[in-house]
């Protein structure tokens, strides 16, 4: 798996790999990740650009959402047993 583009954003880091003709794309938000599989046969054969076109703001503002979602959750699950 090699690194293929970081893409800065404030709330989270963007990173896009590529292995095995597919592209992985990661989020990261502190201990939290959410990733995401393209195969390159499924994008239109402009590369790496089609992926970048496929993450616009929509897209993210989403992911961020999701990250305040699986911090809430992975919050309760860990004050039920209070460790």
């Amino acid at each position: 798996m090699r690194v293929i583009a970081e893409l800065p954003h404030p709330e989270c880091k963007i990173t896009i790999f590529s292995m095995n003709q597919k592209y992985i794309v990661k989020f990261e938000q502190g201990t939290f990740e959410q990733s995401y599989k393209l195969a390159e046969l499924d994008l239109s054969g402009g590369g790496v650009n089609d992926v970048f076109e496929i993450l616009d703001e929509a897209f993210i503002a989403t992911v961020i959402e999701r990250f305040k979602l699986m911090r809430t959750d992975f919050t309760a699950a860990y004050n039920r047993h209070q460790y």
